[in-house]
């Protein structure tokens, strides 16, 4: 039945996971076909009021699970994944689907061909299950998806479908991409665990014009979020130049951190009270679990990296403005009318910029990434907010009105990680107002193993608290 509106507990929440089932469907209790049918009966009653999905073929993922079924039953599965429903985000091509972006100029898109991490999925024999609906082209401007805690709130942006796909157990795990705060913040919102990858960690296919995006898996749990990562990871490998995804093809052990740097970040003054005393009391339950936390006050190397990301906002939205400038005035040349007036918004401002402009944010941005690698020998990974509090009201634009800011909520937190190409690990560990509210366990490059076992251990040894 679909959710009441804020009773969202982080302590008490248990979202639909596919690992666990791995042993029914070795010895026939259950199956991949009976689980997808499972999950189309949550759909049908949540997507009319959650609206997660751009495009849905029930036929398609009927077949794909029949196909996997009959692997399982064979005892020859492809991998700990064959079987499980996974939602694609609707800026991954896929040759079976339409990819329209929510984007006008992009209605009736269909090339026909697989994104490399959905190639990688279907060798891994994951079910692709449909596209989830995006913010238009990976921006700002919303599409219809509500919060699946709150109707009334946004799921975040823009992976918005596969945050709120997840977060409302229709399916296991659901394919996500961020450039500023785009994985990270719908995860936060939604109530998922999320893996935002170190820069590069997943080959983005198609999709490599900007600088900072990533793609990355929503799930419902450590286990999951992992083995969908390492599965696409072995197949597909990293970006051009890149190491790619490293780490064991099962879900890393717990691990114990023993210092944990605490960021404040430009997002700390735009986070309200309630949230405030959530986060604090969640820091008192690390301590007492034998963690030292050290904050900006203790280590001015620590000082040093807040200086250098706190307009990491400012930073990441002008760099990834500039990098799609080109891609939104050709789009528009051809489809004059056939993008937001947010996308044509941005585009003045990137065509208002020099070279010069651009080349002192790389610069920037390079500075903050020394200082985070100076943090490595101080603490184990750094720890902050994954959203400035729960999920924002959102019931759309005002005519007549200037267009809101944030409509899909503020990504201050998330930026930089972003800005830093680290790999991050949002995890449910807060309720504020009966709604999920994120903590975000950040690492160096290529520590994602590192992370997703830090992660673990707090999920599993440390009380999530609400407000």
């Amino acid at each position: 039945m679909p959710m009441d509106p804020n009773t969202y507990n982080p302590a008490t929440f248990k979202g639909l996971t596919f690992h666990d089932r791995l042993a029914a469907f070795e010895d026939g209790s259950d199956s991949p076909r009976d689980y997808m049918e499972r999950c189309l009966e949550t759909v049908a009653a949540e997507e009319p009021v959650v609206q997660a999905f751009a495009f849905l073929d029930k036929g398609l993922a009927r077949t794909a699970a029949d196909e996997s079924t009959a692997r399982w039953k064979a005892g020859k599965p492809l991998s700990a994944i064959d079987g499980m429903p996974v939602g694609i985000k609707d800026l991954l091509e896929t040759k079976d689907m339409p990819t329209q972006m929510n984007c006008t100029a992009y209605e009736g898109n269909f090339p026909k061909n697989d994104n490399s991490l959905v190639w990688a999925l279907r060798q891994a024999g994951a079910v692709i299950f449909g596209k989830t609906v995006t913010a238009e082209l990976g921006g700002s401007h919303p599409g219809p998806t509500t919060n699946p805690f709150d109707a009334t709130r946004t799921p975040g942006g823009s992976s918005s479908g596969s945050a709120a796909a997840v977060g409302a157990s229709m399916m296991p795990a659901a394919i996500g991409t961020q450039v500023g705060g785009s994985i990270i913040r719908p995860a936060a919102y939604c109530g998922n665990v999320a893996l935002k990858p170190s820069q590069g960690g997943l080959h983005r296919g198609e999709r490599q014009t900007t600088s900072m995006s990533t793609h990355g898996p929503h799930a419902n749990s450590i286990e999951d979020m992992w083995q969908v990562a390492i599965e696409i990871a072995s197949r597909s490998g990293g970006d051009p130049g890149c190491n790619g995804l490293m780490g064991p093809m099962s879900t890393p052990a717990a691990v114990k951190p023993e210092r944990l740097v605490v960021l404040e970040t430009e997002g700390w003054a735009k986070t309200d009270d309630a949230s405030k005393t959530a986060f604090a009391a969640l820091m008192e339950n690390l301590e007492r679990a034998g963690i030292t936390l050290i904050r900006r006050a203790d280590s001015a190397t620590v000082e040093s990296l807040e200086s250098s990301i706190s307009d990491a906002t400012h930073v990441c939205g002008v760099i990834t403005a500039w990098e799609n400038r080109w891609g939104h005035r050709n789009l528009l040349n051809q489809h004059p009318d056939g993008t937001s007036q947010r996308i044509k918004n941005t585009l003045a401002g990137a065509e208002a910029m020099t070279p010069d402009d651009y080349r002192d944010l790389v610069l920037r941005r390079e500075h903050a990434r020394v200082n985070h690698t100076a943090l490595a020998s101080l603490a184990d990974a750094a720890i902050t907010f994954a959203c400035p509090g729960p999920a924002t009201p959102w019931s759309g634009d005002k005519p007549g009105e200037p267009l809101a800011a944030r409509p899909t909520g503020d990504a201050v937190y998330n930026y930089p990680s972003s800005m830093l190409g680290a790999p991050v690990v949002t995890i449910p560990m807060m309720g504020v107002d009966g709604l999920p509210v994120g903590l975000q366990v950040i690492g160096q490059r290529e520590q994602d193993a590192g992370m997703c076992a830090i992660a673990r251990w707090i999920l599993a040894n440390v009380a999530p608290t609400t407000a």
